[in-house]
């Protein structure tokens, strides 16, 4: 591989202490640059060990529990509906299969991002090699307009677009697991629903994570279902005490018995259009009877000898994923190492890059010509990496969307699931925010996304995730707003070798950048790459995100001096990631700044 000569900077390997020193390497030859390279990694180790300040993993899953499989694997945001995938493909169930009963009981045991009130994105592989993607997000119903959450001066009042009826799009779930169900499924609906049927009837245990966030939503609970909820009662909740939630157990029994119609048309419709009478919600039996979940071209690129596959608009995801990996392909970033002073640079130059074009040119594609082929493009994506200076950080103000002629919450949740023939499903889904809408739809039991907040209510304004919209993602009836969710599968000499995805809003796409990244450049094993403490940049606001556990100090001194604003957050993404072993093993990583769980046989 050639590498770029803007990669030896001196300031691409400075090494800063807090002390009256530092250290510079001149590199003049690449051999040069390799040794140094070496002296550097060497001392770097010592002074880490010295400070205090090596990386560690977050969490209590660490890399010594990774967990490998000889058959099938599934990863979920909760330990029960990993094992209820499990349970499926012991069955003799698919990838699909599995994915589908997963998709159910998360909208019971997770119901701050399970769903079937909201919507998503799922990419496959066969065991062949085909692919596929299918398109179930949320629609804007036939009442939305352009300026629906704009005050008389034009000013977005934020609470329209998060909470209540009104934000609510037109829900995709229950359509587009029939639809995979329909082209791939082999078990009946009837047994996939039968999990998830019985988890809201008899209940479950909720863990210690859930116990805390139940009686921290009280309050908007209460606020917004003046008739009660399931989720709401007196006395707070605690670990592994019994949710039981009749009125979900009923609306499954009708997806069960009637499939889309269950769901979309009948009493259920009857209650979510109920509801939004109650509040100032506008979704209408027409807009419900007439939601379609849309198979999609997934996006296709290369990265070195890996192919990537990814979801296409109306997630930027695949676009943004492809388009960041081809920005940084012509670095050394394996020499580097992990989160140095130079990868970093390389990797949030590209973000700020990438998420400029993706304000400007994402949206829904039924919609809007979205400039796919532009975007993804090796040379147009390299060539505006060639104007990144290692010894300063390009402010935001100064990169513009490229133009070409012509032309999400962070409780979103994330399942991978290999079977035993090797299909492969990566599936995200969301309600957006943490618990949606926070409106639970009387008599149905299961709350409503506030994805409406994805859209750009007014152009150049940040929503929910401080991610930038233009006209591309107006609000338009019909349309399907943009997302960040970027479910991907991996393949190496024609062979799958990564399942990968995560929640996290306008974070998913650089998690997902970086647990690729984890393993094919940094040698890392499915839980390491999921565990290692991560960094986000998205161009506006003008500052990398990092976990507490993320770069090294004396590396974060070094981008402070160089212009680099660096702000401290709480956990970031979710990951789950299954990779092939060469021995044909499936090894998991289920990330553990939540309950997440790898199950398999």
């Amino acid at each position: 591989m050639t590498e770029p000569i803007l990669c030896f900077h001196p300031r691409a390997i400075t090494l800063r202490v807090k002390t009256n020193f530092s250290f510079k390497f001149g590199i003049k030859t690449q051999n040069t640059y390799v040794y140094c390279m070496k002296l550097l990694s060497q001392f770097f180790c010592i002074l880490l060990i010295a400070t205090s300040c090596a990386i560690q993993p977050i969490g209590k899953q660490t890399a010594s529990t990774s967990k490998e499989f000889e058959n099938a694997a599934v990863i979920t945001a909760h330990p029960i509906a990993s094992e209820v995938g499990v349970a499926i493909l012991k069955k003799g169930g698919n990838a699909v299969d599995a994915a589908i009963a997963v998709q159910f009981a998360l909208a019971v045991v997770y119901p701050n991002a399970g769903n079937i009130g909201g919507g998503g994105f799922m990419v496959y592989r066969s065991h062949d090699g085909q692919i596929a993607s299918l398109d179930f997000r949320e629609k804007a119903p036939r009442k939305a307009f352009r300026d629906m959450y704009l005050d008389d001066q034009g000013n977005p009042i934020t609470d329209l677009s998060l909470y209540g009826q009104l934000a609510a799009g037109v829900p995709g779930t229950v359509a587009g697991m029939e639809e995979a169900h329909k082209k791939y499924g082999s078990l009946p609906w009837e047994d996939l629903l039968a999990p998830a049927i019985s988890l809201a009837g008899n209940g479950f245990p909720i863990t210690e994570r859930q116990a805390k966030e139940f009686n921290t939503y009280q309050s908007r609970f209460r606020e917004l279902n003046k008739d009660g909820a399931a989720i709401i009662r007196d006395i707070p909740w605690k670990n592994g005490d019994v949710f039981v939630q009749p009125e979900l157990a009923k609306t499954l029994k009708r997806i069960a018995s009637n499939g889309r119609d269950g769901f979309y048309k009948g009493e259920t419709a009857d209650l979510i259009v109920a509801e939004m009478e109650r509040g100032n919600g506008i979704i209408s039996h027409a807009d419900l009877a007439d939601y379609e979940a849309v198979w999609r071209d997934p996006i296709v690129g290369q990265y070195k000898q890996f192919k990537i596959i990814s979801m296409a608009p109306p997630s930027s995801g695949g676009v943004a994923l492809l388009a960041l990996l081809q920005s940084v392909e012509p670095y050394p970033l394996s020499q580097w190492g992990f989160q140095a002073d130079s990868t970093i640079r390389a990797m949030v130059e590209a973000e700020r890059r990438v998420y400029a074009d993706r304000a400007t040119h994402l949206g829904d594609p039924d919609f809007y010509r979205v400039p796919v082929e532009h975007l993804t493009d090796k040379r147009h994506n390299q060539e505006r990496m060639s104007k990144v200076s290692f010894s300063r950080a390009t402010p935001s103000a100064d990169v513009k969307a490229a133009s070409f002629p012509g032309y999400e919450s962070e409780e979103t949740t994330h399942f991978s699931i290999v079977d035993k023939e090797g299909n492969a499903v990566s599936l995200t889904t969301t309600i957006n925010g943490s618990y949606g809408s926070c409106v639970w739809v009387g008599g149905a039991g299961f709350l409503l996304n506030n994805e409406m907040d994805d859209f750009s209510a007014k152009p150049g304004s940040p929503n929910l995730y401080g991610l930038i919209g233009g006209k591309a993602n107006a609000i338009e009836p019909g349309k399907r707003m943009l997302s960040a969710m970027t479910p991907t599968i991996v393949e190496e000499d024609g062979k799958l070798k990564m399942v990968i995805g995560t929640p996290g809003g306008s974070t998913i796409i650089t998690s997902v950048f970086q647990g690729i990244l984890n393993v094919i450049e940094f040698g890392m094993d499915a839980q390491q790459s999921v565990s290692a403490p991560r960094f986000h940049h998205q161009w506006q606001p003008d500052r990398i995100d990092i976990e507490k556990a993320a770069i090294a100090l004396p590396i974060r001194s070094s981008l402070e001096d160089d212009g680099y604003k660096l702000h401290l957050r709480g956990a970031i993404g979710r990951m789950e990631n299954i990779v092939v072993l060469p021995n044909g093993k499936l090894q998991t990583g289920a990330d553990p700044r939540g309950d997440d769980f790898a199950a398999g046989y």
